[in-house]
């Protein structure tokens, strides 16, 4: 098994570790996540997946395309268990502009205009997340974030071919990771005192 297989597996094992416990948590009724914004990190995952294959990226995008067939199951999860299902036209706008990509990879044959709309979609897509986590922070787990911080650098560092198709969306939702972790625990931290 080579270097890349193997940061592969591990960042698919950590996918797991990270979705065990936010699913459960789901299912106890603790984590109350936004449906909509998992609906289309789960579609933008999925399709990124896809192109990241076509770009050469290998081992390394299995654990995308993992990570995006359990995300949909967490927006089925969540919208079984009633967690906060609202949504707004905004939340439209993320979905389709999220879907545009599709038309926009097939016409210029290039998965790079997918990879780059599907990205900003997906940080988009934090949005009505970060919200709810501002006002009510201990509704999201700060722990589930940074195991995908730490997965998506695996990600990174198991792709077999470099580019901006590849290394784009993960070090991307990497640093959101991390934005939305530090919002969560600063407004534990504030509201605490």
């Amino acid at each position: 098994m080579s270097y890349k297989e193997i940061l592969s597996a591990l960042a698919i094992g950590l996918t797991f570790i990270a979705f065990y416990p936010y699913i459960r948590s789901i299912i106890k009724g603790e984590t109350k996540p936004h449906v909509f914004s998992w609906v289309i990190w789960g579609s933008t995952t999925f399709v990124v997946f896809l192109a990241q294959l076509e770009g050469g990226g290998g081992v390394g995008a299995w654990p995308l395309g993992v990570s995006g067939a359990i995300t949909v199951f967490v927006a089925i999860t969540a919208y079984a268990k009633r967690a906060d299902i609202s949504i707004t036209g905004t939340d439209w706008l993320f979905f389709v502009s999220a879907m545009s990509s599709l038309p926009f990879w097939y016409l210029t044959s290039d998965p790079l205009w997918a990879v780059v709309i599907l990205t900003t979609v997906d940080v988009l897509g934090f949005g009505p997340t970060i919200k709810k986590a501002y006002s009510q922070p201990y509704t999201e787990s700060a722990l589930f974030f940074m195991l995908f911080t730490v997965r998506n650098l695996m990600v990174i560092m198991a792709l077999e071919n470099y580019s901006v198709t590849t290394v784009l969306f993960p070090a991307v939702i990497a640093a959101a990771c991390i934005v939305l972790m530090a919002m969560i625990v600063y407004r534990r931290h504030a509201l605490a005192v």
